[in-house]
């Protein structure tokens, strides 16, 4: 039958999550700063060696080694040892300060002007000659393990020293299996639950662990109201001083990508891909697809029988309009494609400069600028080309570029009814500029 610490430990290794091998690494660690602070000198570097079994709540099942690593010898200067004492009790000596944490850069800190750099540390190392003294036959790089008596019990203070580093170091074991499982989980789309607002950022209940919506990860016009369930991309996750921060995103285009895969069984196994998504998150989105087989129809097959898969994304955004347009190697047939539900008559490249000069006719036009500019340029995005709107026979009204889109207040005011076609036109998906059959969607 186990232990009693045994059970103990095991009892914490099912709340935390976190491996038995951490919790009894935590313990020796706990049990050789008690020893340190009872018995130990500043130059022992202590390890202790604890077997839960044989533990009687004394001494019995802990073993005390003092571990150093032999080096080669070397010539000191006689005040050596008492320069290193005295830089190792202000300062961290360079080349000799603790581990990173995980996901932190492994680059040592640089060199402080003045702070000397001691080769030769007399708690982790021992030189060849005394080692020898030690094991006649030890070699450079090898440990030697020396086997420290325990005069007696351990006092007050050192069980509180040794209760503060399990706490610690259960502590930093939780925060490195987190990490550990949600790091390898990046890029998949989450069933979260709002927690609460700190600020500008979002907290989000992710169960064992608190994720975060930054405000730029935040779409807009949507409100978080704690308990609000919802779906959010987990975009990255980052080590801090702190522990873990799980940064989860609902503005990414990622977002609309991962729904498309969850909706479209086509896209989740490969058949119709996606080649390129750009979104004004809350507002407006343009996918580009595409697909090797002949026999699918990949515009089709995002949009659904009737509208029923593209609606199930467009709820889950709250309604951000979404266009899905073909994809094509051919880069004006492209672009005709991106700036659709608007018709073009005619795209003109000009490789030097990467400039699409786009011909509309004058009742197109105000659909192929878009409110505000929005759809010359999501289109301009998505191609990533430079495009240059003009009407049939007239003058540049519109460079998505830079921004121009004053004339096109006055263009629809000349044309009141092309605004109101081009409402009509704002549909859910379109294929080379022309409406989809089926039901319209106001998205």
């Amino acid at each position: 039958m186990a232990s009693a610490i045994s059970q103990a430990m095991r009892q914490i290794c099912d709340e935390k999550n976190i491996s038995y091998e951490s919790v009894l690494e935590a313990v020796e660690s706990a049990l050789g700063a008690a020893y340190r602070k009872d018995f130990g000198s500043k130059n022992q570097n202590i390890k202790v060696e604890f077997d839960p079994e044989q533990y009687d709540g004394g001494t019995a099942g802990v073993r005390v080694f003092d571990v150093k690593e032999v080096v080669e010898d070397m010539e000191l200067p006689d005040d050596y040892f008492e320069r290193f004492e005295a830089a190792h009790g202000a300062k961290r000596v360079v080349g000799m300060g603790p581990k990173p944490f995980p996901g932190a850069a492994a680059e040592e800190a640089p060199k402080e002007e003045g702070e000397e750099e001691f080769l030769f540390n007399p708690k982790t190392m021992i030189m060849k000659s005394d080692a020898r003294d030690l094991k006649p036959d030890a070699e450079v790089g090898e440990e030697i393990r020396v086997e420290m008596s325990i005069p007696a019990a351990f006092g007050r203070m050192a069980a509180q020293t040794a209760k503060q580093v399990i706490m610690q170091k259960i502590r930093e074991a939780e925060r490195d299996v987190i990490f550990s499982d949600f790091k390898g989980r990046e890029g998949e789309l989450m069933n979260v639950t709002v927690q609460r607002r700190e600020g500008r950022a979002v907290l989000i209940d992710l169960g064992r662990a608190t994720g975060v919506l930054l405000p730029e990860d935040q779409i807009e016009n949507e409100r978080y109201f704690p308990g609000t369930r919802l779906k959010a991309l987990l975009r990255e996750v980052v080590m801090t001083t702190k522990g873990p921060e799980i940064r989860l995103s609902r503005s990414s285009p990622g977002v609309v990508a991962a729904l498309f895969a969850q909706e479209i069984p086509e896209i989740l196994n490969g058949v119709v891909e996606i080649k390129n998504i750009a979104r004004e998150a809350g507002s407006r989105t343009k996918v580009a697809v595409t697909t090797n087989d002949d026999a699918i129809d990949p515009i089709g097959s995002c949009i659904g029988q009737r509208g029923t898969r593209i609606q199930t994304v467009i709820r889950e955004l709250n309604g951000e309009k979404i266009d899905v347009v073909l994809w094509s190697e051919e880069p004006a047939d492209y672009i005709k494609n991106a700036l659709s539900p608007a018709k073009v008559t005619n795209v003109e490249l000009r490789h030097a400069d990467h400039l699409a000069m786009v011909k509309v006719q004058p009742d197109q036009l105000s659909l192929a600028i878009g409110k505000g500019g929005q759809n010359v340029r999501l289109a301009a995005k998505l191609t990533n080309w430079k495009i240059t709107i003009a009407e049939e026979g007239g003058s540049v009204v519109a460079d998505s570029d830079v921004g121009e889109f004053e004339k096109e207040a006055e263009t629809a005011a000349e044309q009141p009814e092309t605004a109101a076609e081009a409402d009509a036109k704002d549909v859910a998906a379109t294929a080379n500029g022309e409406p989809l059959a089926g039901p319209k969607t106001d998205v």
